[in-house]
């Protein structure tokens, strides 16, 4: 096996785990198969399962009990609340009706600004790749977006052009995350934004920067700017709630 396809199988295999975990399948304290039987489950090595295991045990997502065996963290440091759902947008849009489509405008493949602390960190001193991209409703412009996405973190994401596929929509249908941080703003379009948004300058917007991690390991930062009139945000919670 190649170590191309041996990055890839661990990455599809940590997924999977984590996503069993993160939608409640696998609760706290729930005994995560042996590694013999993930092996065969799998068609992989003990190595490969190790590797995996090991990974999720450093980001605390599970617990490995010598001669017990793998469990669920029954405290899970890194699984934090998110009162504000991180959403795929294409499917946002044609839930309220409308015709959804995407225009990539470019795609790069850089080193991170060194002035700038997000970009380092996401980087782990590799390069970055670098997205900006424009979602639209029914054929006008919705969103501006612009997106550092950690090939560190997800490795799979250089193999990716993202012609056709928003970055954010391949993001959640093939990356778990176990954190997240936004932070929310009003702008003023300036002339370079508007004139992508078909606006005029100064046109207010809603802008939306978001971090997101898996355990310890950033995956992607993103700034979108909406337009104001045009997208609304509802965040729904119960006190105490988990």
């Amino acid at each position: 096996m190649t170590g191309k396809k041996a990055a890839t199988l661990n990455q599809r295999i940590r997924a999977d785990l984590e996503s069993r975990i993160l939608s409640g399948q696998w609760a706290p304290g729930f005994r995560i198969p042996y590694e013999h039987e993930l092996m065969e489950q799998y068609g992989c090595s003990r190595m490969t399962v190790n590797k995996v295991l090991t990974a999720l045990a450093e980001s605390g997502m599970i617990e490995r009990r010598r001669r017990a065996g793998s469990f669920v963290a029954r405290q899970p440091p890194h699984l934090e609340q998110v009162a504000l759902e991180i959403p795929d947008i294409a499917m946002a849009v044609e839930a309220r009706g409308h015709v959804y489509a995407y225009q990539l405008l470019e795609r790069a493949y850089r080193r991170p600004r060194e002035q700038v602390a997000e970009e380092t960190t996401l980087a782990g001193g590799e390069k970055l790749l670098a997205i900006r991209c424009l979602h639209l409703a029914d054929g006008r412009p919705l969103a501006l977006e612009h997106r550092l996405i950690s090939p560190v973190g997800v490795p799979e994401v250089l193999e990716v052009d993202f012609e056709t596929t928003a970055p954010g929509s391949w993001l959640l249908q093939n990356v778990s995350w176990t954190r997240a941080q936004h932070r929310i703003s009003a702008w003023g379009a300036d002339e370079a934004a508007a004139t992508l948004l078909q606006v005029k300058p100064g046109t207010a917007c809603l802008v939306i920067d978001r971090l997101t991690w898996r355990g310890e390991q950033p995956i992607t930062c993103v700034r979108q700017m909406f337009l104001g009139d045009a997208y609304d945000l509802v965040a729904r919670f119960s006190p105490g709630a988990r």
